[in-house]
């Protein structure tokens, strides 16, 4: 599996990015994928992530993004796509996408449960 994330950017407190992540390679569920960020000083952590299912899938949040972050795929461009509305300086970081042929029903949260990475993009948040 490929990916490669695109979509950051500058943006001001209180605006929105949408980051895209596209994927190449096995992409047939289930599996999980997800978003990381990785700010200057900070160890990289979890966003949010789905796990993908034939029937569906079922996402989760850091409890930093709840309620202002969405993620979400559109299987037919094998694309996953992180909508980040409300932004704070404080979400400022390189975000990463990141994906594994896991599944166990829910997104995993850990790091080293994804074996797949795309390169990141940057996020910028100006107060």
């Amino acid at each position: 599996v490929q990916l490669q994330a695109f979509g950051g950017g500058l943006v001001q407190a209180g605006g929105s990015v949408r980051l895209s992540c596209a994927a190449s390679g096995r992409t047939s569920s289930p599996y999980t994928v997800g978003w990381f960020r990785h700010a200057p000083g900070k160890e990289r952590e979890f966003v949010a992530g789905i796990a993908i299912s034939r029937t569906g899938g079922n996402t989760a949040y850091a409890d930093s993004v709840k309620g202002r972050f969405n993620i979400s795929r559109d299987n037919s461009k094998n694309t996953l796509y992180l909508q980040m509305n409300s932004l704070k300086p404080e979400d400022t970081a390189v975000y990463y996408c990141a994906a594994t042929i896991k599944y166990y029903g829910r997104p995993y949260r850990t790091i080293r449960d994804y074996e797949y990475w795309g390169q990141g993009t940057q996020v910028t948040v100006s107060s």
